[in-house]
Protein backbone atom coordinates (compact mmCIF):
# COMPACT_ATOMS: atom_id res chain seq x y z
CA UNK A 1 0.00 0.00 0.00
CA UNK A 2 1.45 3.35 -1.00
CA UNK A 3 1.88 6.30 1.33
CA UNK A 4 -0.97 8.11 -0.43
CA UNK A 5 -3.28 5.15 0.06
CA UNK A 6 -2.33 4.93 3.74
CA UNK A 7 -2.92 8.66 4.16
CA UNK A 8 -6.27 8.41 2.35
CA UNK A 9 -7.37 5.53 4.57
CA UNK A 10 -6.38 7.46 7.68
CA UNK A 11 -8.24 10.55 6.52
CA UNK A 12 -11.31 8.49 5.64
CA UNK A 13 -11.31 7.01 9.15
CA UNK A 14 -11.01 10.49 10.69
CA UNK A 15 -13.85 11.82 8.54
CA UNK A 16 -16.06 8.89 9.55
CA UNK A 17 -15.33 9.61 13.20
CA UNK A 18 -16.24 13.27 12.82
CA UNK A 19 -19.49 12.37 11.08
CA UNK A 20 -20.63 10.29 14.07
CA UNK A 21 -19.95 12.92 16.74
CA UNK A 22 -23.51 14.23 16.48
CA UNK A 23 -24.88 10.78 17.30
CA UNK A 24 -22.93 10.78 20.55
CA UNK A 25 -23.82 14.32 21.58
CA UNK A 26 -27.52 14.37 20.59
CA UNK A 27 -28.83 12.74 23.78
CA UNK A 28 -26.74 14.70 26.26
CA UNK A 29 -27.44 17.94 24.41
CA UNK A 30 -31.20 17.28 24.46
CA UNK A 31 -31.01 16.58 28.21
CA UNK A 32 -28.99 19.74 28.74
CA UNK A 33 -31.47 21.86 26.77
CA UNK A 34 -34.37 20.34 28.70
CA UNK A 35 -32.79 21.32 32.00
CA UNK A 36 -31.82 24.88 31.10
CA UNK A 37 -35.16 26.29 32.32
CA UNK A 38 -35.48 23.94 35.28
CA UNK A 39 -32.93 25.24 37.74
CA UNK A 40 -34.61 24.14 40.96
CA UNK A 41 -31.24 23.07 42.34
CA UNK A 42 -30.39 26.73 42.83
CA UNK A 43 -33.36 27.14 45.16
CA UNK A 44 -34.06 30.48 46.80
CA UNK A 45 -30.39 31.39 46.86
CA UNK A 46 -30.19 31.38 43.08
CA UNK A 47 -33.32 33.51 42.78
CA UNK A 48 -32.06 35.96 45.40
CA UNK A 49 -28.74 36.37 43.66
CA UNK A 50 -30.35 36.81 40.26
CA UNK A 51 -28.26 33.92 38.99
CA UNK A 52 -31.10 31.93 37.46
CA UNK A 53 -31.48 34.19 34.42
CA UNK A 54 -27.75 34.35 33.84
CA UNK A 55 -27.42 30.59 34.08
CA UNK A 56 -30.34 30.06 31.69
CA UNK A 57 -28.76 32.43 29.17
CA UNK A 58 -25.40 30.71 29.58
CA UNK A 59 -26.95 27.29 29.04
CA UNK A 60 -28.80 28.57 25.95
CA UNK A 61 -25.53 29.94 24.59
CA UNK A 62 -23.73 26.65 25.26
CA UNK A 63 -26.49 24.72 23.48
CA UNK A 64 -26.29 27.02 20.46
CA UNK A 65 -22.50 26.82 20.34
CA UNK A 66 -22.62 23.03 20.55
CA UNK A 67 -24.95 22.96 17.54
CA UNK A 68 -22.60 25.25 15.62
CA UNK A 69 -19.64 23.08 16.56
CA UNK A 70 -21.41 19.99 15.25
CA UNK A 71 -22.06 21.78 11.95
CA UNK A 72 -18.38 22.71 11.77
CA UNK A 73 -17.39 19.09 12.41
CA UNK A 74 -19.69 17.96 9.59
CA UNK A 75 -18.05 20.45 7.23
CA UNK A 76 -14.59 19.29 8.32
CA UNK A 77 -15.59 15.65 7.79
CA UNK A 78 -16.81 16.47 4.29
CA UNK A 79 -13.57 18.26 3.42
CA UNK A 80 -11.40 15.49 4.87
CA UNK A 81 -13.44 12.93 2.91
CA UNK A 82 -12.93 14.89 -0.31
CA UNK A 83 -9.17 15.13 0.27
CA UNK A 84 -9.10 11.39 1.03
CA UNK A 85 -10.92 10.69 -2.25
CA UNK A 86 -8.44 12.91 -4.11
CA UNK A 87 -5.52 10.99 -2.57
CA UNK A 88 -7.12 7.70 -3.62
CA UNK A 89 -7.52 8.96 -7.18
CA UNK A 90 -3.98 10.32 -7.29
CA UNK A 91 -2.66 7.00 -6.01
CA UNK A 92 -4.55 5.15 -8.76
CA UNK A 93 -3.25 7.53 -11.42
CA UNK A 94 0.34 7.21 -10.21
CA UNK A 95 0.03 3.40 -10.12
CA UNK A 96 -1.39 3.37 -13.66
CA UNK A 97 1.40 5.66 -14.86
CA UNK A 98 4.04 3.42 -13.31
CA UNK A 99 2.51 0.34 -14.95
CA UNK A 100 2.31 2.11 -18.32
CA UNK A 101 5.99 2.99 -18.14
CA UNK A 102 6.92 -0.61 -17.30
CA UNK A 103 4.70 -2.08 -20.00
Amino acid sequence: MSDLAKEAASMHKAASGLRTVGHHTAGPLADFKEQQHDLKALGALGALLGAKGEIERGMTTLSRLTGQLEEEWKAEAKLIGEVSDAFDLLDLLLTAQTRAKKG
